[in-house]
């Protein structure tokens, strides 16, 4: 029988880049997020063996929903990737907008929260399964305009550390993997649209790629049942910490 993954986030960046990697290695695939079409598209993408589940992880009735209403071959789920997220603004803290964090706590932490709530009984109860957290240097890691994103992310790393003790013995195991600079989607929601300042960002240097964290969320996913590995730091070669960026791409 086919082994389940449910990568919520899915519709861009490194969730989309999740859900395909599974998907090519065999697995059952759910992948949640709030754009149907991009769901649909994937959908045609990975063909046999996919769910897509329309939600925003900020609504804890739907999420709770989405997850009780699946039915074999899509349950039980064996890895949920946590990956839903976002950041919103690079303002320093006296002048960002209050929205923003509100929507910035909402997504990275309740919803992360939210379906890690819904799963985890079944696992615990199964004495199987694996969370995998998406953090972000930025929850170890200070830079100007980070304030309530680096924030969340520190949450999740402590979030991910807690829940290793809850689950202490059931056999459930728990990832927190954390990337650095990482060239998606991600700065365009960040930059309300604005393609150019996005583009800034990833001009002359070499940043990750979604795929590239796709490969290491698979591996950390797949390792033998004894081995949990607790934490993933990685950057691109060009970054060695939050703010410091330096060896210009290659032309």
């Amino acid at each position: 029988m086919s082994r389940v993954v449910c990568v919520t986030g899915a519709t861009s960046g490194i969730g989309r880049a999740t859900a395909l990697r599974f998907a090519r290695e065999g697995w059952t695939v759910i992948a949640t997020g709030r754009r149907k079409e991009r769901l649909d598209e994937l959908a045609k993408e990975i063909g046999n063996n996919f769910l897509g589940l329309p939600m925003d992880v900020r609504d804890r009735d739907a999420v709770a929903a989405a997850f009780a209403s699946l039915k074999a071959p899509f349950a039980p789920i064996d890895v949920l990737v946590n990956n839903a997220g976002l950041a919103l603004g690079q303002e320093a803290a006296q002048n960002a907008s209050l929205d923003d964090w509100d929507t910035m706590v909402d997504t990275n932490l309740k919803g992360l929260y939210y379906c890690t709530r819904a799963v985890l009984p079944g696992m615990v109860e199964r004495h199987s399964g694996h969370i995998i957290n998406l953090g972000s240097i930025a929850g170890v890691n200070s830079y100007f305009g980070a304030n309530v994103y680096g924030a969340t992310k520190a949450f999740v790393q402590k979030f991910s550390q807690n829940l290793r003790c809850d689950v202490h013995g059931s056999g459930v195991r728990v990832t927190n993997v954390e990337p650095g600079r990482l060239e998606s989607e991600f700065t365009l929601v960040r930059f309300k649209g604005d393609q150019s300042q996005s583009d800034a960002i990833y001009a002359d240097y070499e940043s990750l790629q979604p795929e590239d964290v796709a490969d290491i969320i698979y591996y950390v996913s797949t390792v033998p049942a004894h081995v949990n590995i607790n934490r993933v730091e990685v950057m691109p070669t060009c970054q060695s910490d939050a703010g410091t960026i330096c060896a210009p791409r290659r032309k």
